[in-house]
């Protein structure tokens, strides 16, 4: 499978939330989905309450779906209340690359 559509979400965590916010991100249920191909979670090296969400999907379409399903849902509502703010989100065309960890 192929990376047709990326998303990338920044969002700022209330002060001393970011470590569980991180935790919700990484167990989130997109991780184990088929048309989810990459899904990295990092953290500002100049703000630790900053996290960062880069995901890759094989379409804009597998992506939305997946956000309109109740799984998605559930989790955009457990994050809420970690964040200070709203969040910042851009959809991308991912032309290459690579991730290793």
């Amino acid at each position: 499978m192929t990376v047709h559509h990326g998303f990338q979400a920044t969002m700022t965590a209330q002060p001393g939330k970011a470590d569980e916010l991180i935790h919700l991100l990484l167990d989130a249920p997109s991780l184990p989905h088929d048309d989810c191909l990459v899904f990295m979670v990092s953290r500002s090296a100049s703000n630790p309450d900053v996290v960062h969400v880069i995901e890759g999907w094989t379409s804009a379409e597998a992506h939305s779906a997946f956000f309109a399903g109740e799984q998605a849902q559930t989790l955009v509502a457990k994050l809420q209340p970690l964040l200070a703010g709203d969040s910042t989100y851009s959809d991308a065309v991912p032309v290459g690359g690579k991730a290793s960890f």
